[in-house]
């Protein structure tokens, strides 16, 4: 596996995932493969999405953000990654 960013791979000098917490909860990661399959939007999936954009360091509270839209983007990046390592779903399983 490659190191490609040290925010987004914390796991990679540990040589994985073995002995680390998983960031999304079983929740988190079917309401994200049903926003992604294009399943009807609910608030229980949009606030799923949301705290798990928060945990990755997104703070959408704030009056203003200088650095809208980047901190988005950085979190959905983190927020994807966890995704395709942590979802059984997202690995086909």
């Amino acid at each position: 596996m490659l190191c490609a960013s040290a925010s987004l791979l914390t796991g990679c000098a540990m040589g994985g995932t073995e002995g680390r917490t998983t960031h999304l909860s079983a929740t988190q990661c079917i309401d994200i493969t049903a926003l992604r399959q294009n399943a009807p939007i609910t608030h229980a999936r949009n606030m799923s999405e949301l705290a798990a954009l928060e945990q990755a360091g997104y703070q959408p509270a704030l009056f203003f953000d200088p650095y809208y839209p980047e901190d988005l983007q950085e979190a959905q990046r983190r927020v994807d990654y966890w995704y395709q390592t942590e979802c059984p779903q997202a690995r086909g399983g």
